[in-house]
């Protein structure tokens, strides 16, 4: 009798265990095969934001996985850096940087440029203006570099220039209306001890303005005008032509109450663009067709994101996957000190809709400049 109880109590024992070396192995599997569908099935979206956050020797790296991570990879690379948005006080000499990409705000102290407007950047250069001095000089606020200019009066025209002033290429531009059809061009490149000015005509009229629009592209100076006509400088030959091209059309209810104002153009891997905006209407990406030199609306950014400011505007590829697509604008209205963009895909800003009345703007108060690759001193 004791030996047939043993005998039930070792079969139990036998049993228990072999349901416990069961339930073990359908865990195991289960978690093996978790495991396996947690990388090889997670969804797109979530191994973007992942990939994302890796630096570009990672984002390399981890596109030798397969093809699916590979595609994701390429996806989100970021090669680029985007610029930051620098803003002018009224009062003091903090300066604010906002960063989109970071979506973070880096406050400086430049002293040097009290009582000083700003004209233009590129190459991470500042180009700027003492009105009361009527001097020009180069700053650049991650350096603290500065080199000056000769004395220059601005008045109602604005000046670009062509590349960093380190650069025995650089050469500074400003074209200014001496008649609808006749325009005075000065120019000076950094070492020289006086501006060279030279009058040409033009056959279509052309008046310079403050709202006015300047890009550097191809070797040349390209001036888009208040009413849309776009003037080509040449400062090898020292040519000056207003191209026939009609300004781009837009929907009649573009041309509003300041509507001047919500123009910009930048320059993209050799082509021209320009963004036209009005109120609360959605923009208008047009590309200048310089063979059949018409003005081509772009329905898409092919990856593209545009900084669009008053003075200065930029184009950027291979940034972070969220600002692809996008055109962003400085500060308006009722939204902080903060840009906003429009997503050409989604068409539609981001916040929503406010009053983005660019008319209330002022043209001076911010500029878009590319940061350096390390600015971990600056800030």
């Amino acid at each position: 009798m004791a030996g047939r109880k043993r005998r039930k109590v070792k079969l139990l024992d036998e049993t228990i265990t072999d349901n416990k070396r069961k339930v073990t192995k359908e865990t195991n599997e289960k978690n093996e095969k978790l495991e396996l569908q947690t990388w090889s099935d997670l969804p797109t979206e979530l191994l973007e934001l992942i990939v994302s956050r890796l630096s570009l020797g990672d984002n390399i790296r981890i596109s030798a996985v397969c093809k699916t991570w590979y595609s994701v990879a390429i996806s989100v690379r970021v090669v680029n850096q985007s610029p930051w948005l620098m803003y002018f006080p009224k009062f003091g000499s903090l300066y604010e940087f906002y960063d989109p990409s970071q979506r973070k705000t880096h406050s400086v102290e430049l002293p040097e440029l009290n009582g000083s407007r700003v004209c233009y950047t590129k190459d991470g250069w500042l180009l700027l203006y003492r009105p009361r001095t009527h001097r020009l000089f180069f700053f650049n606020p991650f350096t603290r570099e500065v080199i000056k200019v000769p004395r220059f009066e601005l008045t109602y025209q604005i000046v670009a220039f062509s590349c960093a002033p380190t650069s025995t290429s650089c050469i500074l531009f400003t074209v200014k209306h001496i008649s609808p059809t006749v325009v005075a061009i000065s120019t000076y490149h950094p070492g020289e001890t006086e501006w060279t000015t030279d009058n040409h005509q033009n056959r279509l009229p052309f008046v310079s303005s403050i709202w006015n629009k300047i890009v550097f592209c191809n070797g040349l100076f390209y001036c888009l005008s208040l009413t849309g006509w776009l003037g080509v400088f040449d400062p090898l030959e020292r040519s000056w032509s207003v191209l026939a091209v009609l300004p781009p059309r837009c929907p009649e209810n573009f041309f509003t109450k300041n509507w001047w104002k919500g123009k910009f153009m930048a320059e993209h891997q050799g082509d021209i663009l320009v963004i036209y905006t009005c109120s609360t209407e959605n923009p208008i990406v047009f590309k200048l067709d310089q063979t059949t030199m018409f003005w081509e609306e772009m329905k898409t950014l092919d990856g593209v994101t545009l900084f669009a400011s008053f003075l200065t505007s930029h184009s950027r590829t291979d940034l972070p996957g969220i600002l692809r697509n996008n055109v962003y604008f400085t500060k308006v209205r009722f939204y902080g000190r903060r840009c906003i963009s429009y997503s050409v895909n989604d068409c539609r800003y981001y916040p929503r809709k406010q009053c983005y009345d660019w008319g209330e703007q002022d043209p001076f108060e911010n500029i878009w400049i590319e940061p350096p690759q390390d600015f971990s001193t600056f800030i």
